[in-house]
């Protein structure tokens, strides 16, 4: 009986496969060939990012300091070659935000309309525009636009404190959290191996590439849990990204080594953006031979 119902879940699991497999089978990859270039300037700027922070805090760290959050670390680039690294940094975040629009609107992976490929694309929109204020972060910091910023943080205890302000905070927290569950369950089972070209170097880094993964996911749910214990507590101190991650480790028993070893994992990701930028599989504008490092590992 088992194998009965074996054998009907692969019957009804094969048909949507075959059409994947097909409308990819009628796709001209050079007819998709454009997004290529944007998706490897997207990578390689978001690359820069946490190489950026994870580089500043280390050597922060190695001084006797703190560690350094998203905005203090792009502060620490403004002035001198840093400002080229800057302009380097709002170009590759604002490709990236492109890009993910892009993948989204014309399904580049492929996703399809069901319920899971819907979600997945309309994530992929989510996170282009994080990204798109990364980058209009990057050029405040640039133009040194600090004038408003106290204002700013004042509307956001205000909102914090409100009832309204309590409900989008949590919701904002849980989408967090939902985010972070993802990344961590992506470097537990290794599901960005199926987006990754084989070849020798991204087999021999994908350990460093697995641990890249889960320091951003680690990164990413202890952003959104501050969010929600500051929507709870109806507090003005609001959580400022990476910055509070390294605040709250900091506070921890043993805390510098945790911020030092999540520095450490955050290289791992600025890694993994590279490995990314240079050999990310991209279904509709790649050619139906191409090996992914999951197919090599998994022997298929």
């Amino acid at each position: 009986m088992s194998d009965r119902l074996k054998s009907e879940l692969a019957n009804r699991t094969l048909p949507s496969q075959q059409t994947r497999n097909e409308i990819l089978d009628q796709i001209n990859p050079d007819d998709f060939s454009w997004a290529i270039p944007i998706m490897r300037v997207g990578y390689g700027g978001r690359a820069l990012v946490y190489l950026t922070i994870a580089g500043t805090s280390l050597w922060s760290i190695w001084q006797g300091g703190n560690a350094k959050g998203t905005t203090a670390a792009m502060e620490w680039l403004d002035g001198g070659w840093g400002t080229i690294v800057l302009l380097f940094i709002i170009l590759g975040l604002t490709a990236y935000a492109i890009w993910r629009v892009v993948d989204s609107i014309w399904d580049l992976e492929a996703y399809g309309l069901g319920v899971k490929g819907l979600v997945a694309r309309t994530a992929m929109i989510v996170t282009g525009l994080v990204h798109l204020v990364m980058a209009g972060l990057a050029v405040a910091v640039l133009i040194d636009h600090q004038s408003d910023s106290n204002s700013g943080g004042d509307k956001i205890a205000q909102l914090a404190s409100s009832s309204t302000g309590t409900i989008i905070f949590s919701v904002v927290g849980l989408l967090t959290l939902s985010a972070a569950v993802y990344y961590l369950h992506k470097a537990w089972d290794e599901g960005y191996r199926t987006h990754l070209k084989a070849n020798q170097l991204t087999r021999r880094l994908n350990t460093l590439l697995k641990i890249g993964v889960a320091a951003n996911g680690v990164v990413i749910g202890v952003i959104g849990a501050l969010i929600i214990k500051a929507a709870v507590s109806a507090s003005a101190d609001n959580p400022d990204g990476i910055g509070s991650v390294f605040d709250w480790l900091q506070a921890q028993v043993f805390g510098q080594i945790l911020v030092t070893a999540l520095c450490l994992g955050l290289l791992g990701f600025a890694l993994f953006c590279w490995i990314n930028a240079l050999y990310r599989v991209v279904p509709k504008a790649s050619s139906s031979g191409t090996k992914t490092l999951g197919d090599v590992l998994s022997g298929d």
